[in-house]
């Protein structure tokens, strides 16, 4: 969920004016590879909202702050960042461990409005694709045509097709409601998480692929209240123990009467009854 996450939403102070010689155009490539997945430069909200106007909506030291370390701002009790949190359904923004001038550098590309005109609608911008394809492609039967991992091996899933996911990253049964369809391509297409673009450097989704995955959270997100509860885990373990004493009484009623003692005691106790 590219980079500035949930910037902002409301909230009116006015943000200080911008230092001179400010990087703009490495402030646009960076909002182009960390921020656009989850943003857009006008009002639409995609995973989080548009950023149209936000360095008039919050002072450039917050903005400084919030874009380096949000994990910080969210553990310091901030209000507004909390509110933001709420209203991303629970999902953080990333700490992407830009440096001070990358930070100047997408705050001074966003005090000047951007470069590009706004995104359109989150839906709009999504085109359509194949469910089955994302089924096979999130559990690895069809493999990335880059080689990139499958979903399964970090995230779980609720659906009767997919069995046994990761625990790594979060439960993807409802994203789509979280996060909408513009939301999860853009994930999925611009990783914005440390470890997903680690684990996807050099080996991007195809635009295909991307559109087979939103596809089938789609229909999985749609299918989520007639799935079973999560909790695979304990209850196997749980009938993992049960079977296994089930199996010890079945063999101490089958084996009750067998030889317990050493068959050199047997022989030698009928050689003494004997003589």
């Amino acid at each position: 969920m590219p980079v500035i996450v949930w910037l902002i939403a409301g909230y009116v102070t006015i943000a200080g004016p911008s230092p001179a010689g400010a990087p703009a155009d490495s402030g646009r490539a960076l909002f182009a590879s960390k921020c656009a997945g989850c943003h857009s430069l006008g009002s639409d909200r995609t995973v989080g909202p548009g950023l149209a106007g936000v360095t008039g909506r919050r002072t450039r030291d917050w903005l400084a702050r919030w874009i380096a370390a949000p994990n910080d701002v969210l553990a310091a009790g901030d209000s507004v960042a909390k509110r933001l949190l709420a209203e991303s359904n629970g999902i953080p923004m990333p700490n992407l461990a830009l440096s001070a001038g990358e930070v100047d550098a997408v705050i001074t590309y966003l005090q000047g409005g951007g470069a590009a005109p706004p995104a359109p609608t989150a839906e709009a911008a999504v085109p359509p694709g194949d469910a089955a394809l994302g089924r096979a492609l999130f559990q690895g039967a069809t493999a990335f045509a880059h080689g990139g991992p499958t979903c399964i091996s970090c995230h779980d899933l609720r659906a009767d097709s997919v069995v046994g996911g990761g625990a790594l990253g979060p439960d993807l049964t409802t994203a789509y409601s979280k996060l909408g369809g513009a939301g999860i391509q853009g994930i999925v297409s611009h990783p914005p998480f440390p470890v997903m673009q680690r684990a996807y450097s050099d080996k991007s989704l195809t635009e295909e692929e991307a559109a087979a995955l939103v596809a089938f959270l789609k229909r999985a997100d749609e299918l989520a209240a007639a799935q079973p509860p999560g909790g695979y885990g304990a209850r196997l373990l749980g009938a993992g123990a049960g079977g296994s004493l089930l199996l010890l009484g079945l063999y101490a009623l089958v084996w009750g009467k067998r030889m317990k003692g050493s068959v050199n005691q047997s022989i030698y106790d009928r050689q003494i009854t004997s003589t």
